[in-house]
C-alpha cells in the first residue's frame, strides 16, 4: 500500500527492474513488483499512461465485466458500470499510477534491448536522447495493439476518397449521410461498422474475409467472458461442439444477410489467433439492413473498391479494421524470442532460455479477458522477477 511504513526499501536496490510501456499489462506488472519490494520503473514513450485507450474511438467499452478486469491492488470503481468505457478505463489507468505510487519515466522510447556485457547479469537499454540504461530485469509490455496494420491492396494510392485504418476512426459525425466501408469483421470492425450506421451514415457495408464467431456479450445476466474462462482449459474439439450448440440457440444464423456460421470451430479459430466477436449491436444491424455485408476487398480502382467476388462499389470512405502488429523487431528481434508472426514466443513468468530475466507481458489475446490475463501475468511475473532479484543480490 502506498506509504505503508512496513514496506520494504527499495533504494538499496542497485538496478531497478525496467517496464517498457505504461498501459495496464505495464503498470500491472510494476505495481505487482513494488508489492513484493522491488524497484520497477516503467518507462513510456508517450507523455501519459494508457496511450493506446486513449486513441481508440469514443464508442469503446471493455468486452469484459469489471469486476473480472481490475489489476492487482486496485478494484475498477463501481460508478464505472459493468462495461467500462474508453474514458473511464483512462481514468482507471491514471489513478491506478497514482494510487501505487508507480515510478514512471514519460516521453522516452527504448529502442533496442541487448544483454549486459559480458560477465554481468542483467540487460542494457537503447532510449531516445541517447539514454542507455542498466536493468536487473526487463518486461516488455509494449501493447498487443501497437501499430496499425494497413493492408497493400493493389491501386490503394488511387482512392480519392478518405482511406483510414481503425486506429483513426474516432466517431461517426464526419461520415454522416455518406457511404462507407469498413473492411474487417472483428470486434472493432462490428462495432466501427454499428456506430456509423447508428450514427447517420446513409450507407454501411462490412466486407468480410472470414465468417466471425459472434457471441452475445451477456445472456441473461451471463457474461460471455465467464464462459471463456470457464472452457479455457477444455479440449478444443468440446469447446467448439459446445460454441456450435450455443451458437444456434443464441445467435441467428445470418447467412441470407451474407455472414454465414464458420465452418471451423469457434476454440479452433481462438487457438489460431481469432477470437469471438461480441455483440454490441451487429445482429440487429444486419437484420435490419443498416450493415451491409460484403465480399472482401481485392483491390482499389480509382474511386472504386473491387471486392474477392468480382463486384465493385464506389464508397465516400474505407475504414480499415484490418489490426495490429506487435512492432518488436527492432526492439527485442536480434534476440531470437519472436515466432515467425512477430509476437514473443513466451509470456507471463516464462523467459526465453536464451534470454533469461526478460519478460512479456500484454501479447496476447484470450477469451477470458486481456485485463484479467495481464493481472495474473503481472502477479507471476512479480514472483519470479522477485525470486531473481534476490539471488542476484546475494552475489
Amino acid at each position: 500500500m502506498p506509504g505503508d511504513p512496513t514496506a520494504p526499501d527499495m533504494t538499496t536496490q542497485p538496478r531497478p527492474v525496467y517496464v517498457i510501456g505504461a498501459g495496464p499489462g505495464g503498470l500491472a506488472v510494476a505495481a505487482a513488483l513494488r508489492a513484493r519490494g522491488v524497484r520497477a520503473v516503467v518507462v513510456e514513450k508517450a507523455d501519459e499512461v494508457g496511450a493506446s485507450w486513449r486513441r481508440h474511438y469514443d464508442r469503446l467499452h471493455l468486452h469484459t465485466t469489471r469486476r473480472l478486469s481490475a489489476l492487482p491492488g486496485l478494484a475498477v470503481p463501481r460508478r464505472f458500470g459493468r462495461w467500462v468505457s474508453r474514458d473511464d478505463v483512462v481514468r482507471y489507468l491514471e489513478k491506478y499510477a497514482e494510487f501505487h505510487e508507480l515510478e514512471l519515466v514519460t516521453g522516452v522510447e527504448v529502442t533496442r534491448i541487448e544483454p549486459a556485457p559480458e560477465g554481468e547479469d542483467g540487460w542494457t537499454l537503447h532510449a531516445t536522447g541517447g539514454r542507455v540504461l542498466s536493468a536487473a530485469a526487463v518486461v516488455v509490455a509494449t501493447g498487443f495493439n501497437h501499430t496499425p496494420a494497413l493492408p497493400d491492396w493493389p491501386g490503394r494510392d488511387t482512392y480519392g476518397g478518405p482511406l483510414l485504418h481503425a486506429a483513426d476512426y474516432r466517431n461517426p459525425r464526419p461520415y454522416a449521410g455518406q457511404d462507407v466501408l469498413v473492411v474487417g469483421v472483428g470486434n472493432t470492425g462490428a462495432e466501427i461498422a454499428v456506430d456509423l450506421a447508428e450514427g447517420g451514415a446513409a450507407r454501411v457495408r462490412l466486407a468480410v474475409r472470414t465468417a466471425p464467431h459472434i457471441v452475445r456479450r451477456s445472456t441473461a445476466g451471463w457474461p460471455a467472458q465467464r464462459t471463456g474462462i470457464l472452457v479455457r482449459r477444455l479440449p478444443v474439439r468440446l469447446v467448439d461442439r459446445l460454441g456450435a450448440l450455443v451458437a444456434r440457440a443464441s445467435v441467428p444464423d445470418l447467412s441470407a444477410y451474407g455472414l454465414p456460421r464458420p465452418t471451423t470451430g469457434l476454440y479452433s479459430r481462438v487457438k489460431q489467433g481469432s477470437i469471438p466477436v461480441q455483440d454490441v449491436g451487429l445482429i440487429d444491424a444486419v437484420r435490419s439492413g443498416k450493415v451491409e455485408p460484403v465480399a472482401a476487398v481485392d483491390s482499389f480502382d480509382g474511386a472504386e473498391v473491387v471486392l474477392a467476388d468480382g463486384s465493385r462499389i464506389t464508397p465516400d470512405a474505407v475504414v480499415a479494421a484490418t489490426g495490429y502488429r506487435r512492432a518488436l523487431e527492432g526492439l527485442v528481434g536480434h534476440l531470437g524470442v519472436l515466432d515467425e508472426r512477430g509476437r514473443p514466443r513466451t509470456h507471463g513468468a516464462r523467459t526465453p532460455g536464451q534470454a533469461r530475466g526478460l519478460y512479456f507481458t500484454g501479447f496476447t489475446n484470450p477469451i477470458s479477458g486481456m485485463f484479467r490475463e495481464m493481472a495474473r501475468d503481472a502477479e507471476k511475473i512479480a514472483k519470479a522477477v522477485a525470486r531473481q532479484t534476490a539471488r542476484q543480490t546475494a552475489r
